[in-house]
């Protein structure tokens, strides 16, 4: 079979492996529609994972199962997460699943972005769900990244009488957005330098746009909310100038939630006497576990996300090159999903 494996930005290649053996207790998936996630192109991030085969948002056919597994058959269309919690240790116990050793040590094999890949016990039992009817694949394959938006949005505690500043308009941001005007959010600021993704933060619910090439945000933010700034900063980018932005950003009382990591070893400079004395709440928000899956599921069910709002460029896994670069670029473009037809 073919899978997508990555060696470095500059190097990622389609390889032939074998398709994968499954136990009594697994699943053989065959993937229809995966993902191209943010963190598949920090160079920093993949470096350290290198050599990899690519994929984690993926939705599929299941072509069979163990003879032990009785949830699930062949021909079911499922969401596979490939990052599973063992729903025992304090972390689970606390539903910080993140945290869980078990989530971190899981994942698919040899990875979503494959013409077929194995779902160990443990995720099939953990966090793969069955999808609705209505979804496409491409809807299913949005589970896991509306999950993330789902546990961040629920971290930040945002309510409908804060002002909320999303920093970096990707698909992830416009997520926020989407999300923050379905809860009824009064005032949804977004910033970011595409005029593309602007626009379409605009469309999707945000009140008003800042573009940074053009406006120092937070002499923008000061205005728009009559010198209170924002309540509540969403920072996307994982840049630790943006961090430093979004704290200049941020109102009395208000939190600021950072979404991505920045890389290993850079630090960045606070200000704890401004922090205290006007009670700025720092958060972070790390992936996402069963009970956010499912949130997103239902989500998307009810159209307030999907892939037609949100996936703008297909490609077949061939093109697995040309869809990394696609997601590199940006410009005017949301979500990049590779396909596979049969």
């Amino acid at each position: 079979m073919k899978a997508a494996q990555l060696h470095s930005l500059a190097d990622i290649e389609i390889v032939d492996t074998p398709v994968p053996e499954i136990g009594e207790h697994e699943a053989l998936v065959r993937m229809r529609a995966c993902g191209i996630c943010g963190s598949d192109t920090m160079e920093w991030y993949v470096k350290k994972k290198a050599p990899f085969f690519l994929g984690h948002e993926p939705a599929g056919v299941i072509e069979k199962v163990g003879r032990n597994v009785t949830q699930f058959k062949q021909g079911d269309r499922v969401f596979v997460h490939h990052h599973a919690p063992c729903f025992d240790c304090k972390f689970c116990r606390k539903k910080q699943y993140a945290l869980c050793a078990a989530w971190k040590a899981t994942n698919l094999a040899p990875g979503g972005m494959a013409e077929f890949f194995r779902v160990p016990e443990i995720n099939l039992n953990g966090d793969m769900l069955l999808l609705p009817e209505s979804f496409s694949f491409e809807d299913g394959s949005l589970i896991e990244p509306v999950a993330c938006v789902v546990k961040s949005m629920r971290k930040a505690n945002l309510q409908p009488q804060d002002s909320l500043l999303v920093i970096g308009l990707g698909v992830m941001g416009q997520m926020h957005v989407l999300l923050a005007r379905h809860a009824g959010v009064h005032q949804i600021i977004g910033a970011d330098r595409v005029p593309y993704r602007l626009n379409k933060a605009r469309e999707f619910g945000a009140n008003m746009v800042v573009d940074v090439t053009r406006e120092e945000l937070p002499e923008a933010v000061r205005q728009a909310t009559d010198g209170d700034l924002a309540d509540v900063v969403i920072v996307g980018p994982g840049t630790t100038s943006a961090m430093a932005t979004a704290m200049k950003c941020v109102g009395k009382g208000g939190t600021v939630l950072f979404f991505t990591p920045a890389p290993d070893g850079e630090l960045l400079s606070i200000h704890p006497f401004h922090l205290y004395f006007n009670e700025i709440n720092l958060l972070f928000s790390y992936s996402c576990g069963p009970d956010d899956t499912r949130g997103a599921m239902a989500l998307i069910e009810q159209g307030i996300i999907n892939a037609e709002k949100l996936v703008t460029h297909r490609y077949p896994l061939e093109k697995i090159r040309e869809a990394v670069d696609n997601t590199i670029k940006a410009g005017e473009s949301l979500k990049t999903l590779v396909v596979c037809q049969s």
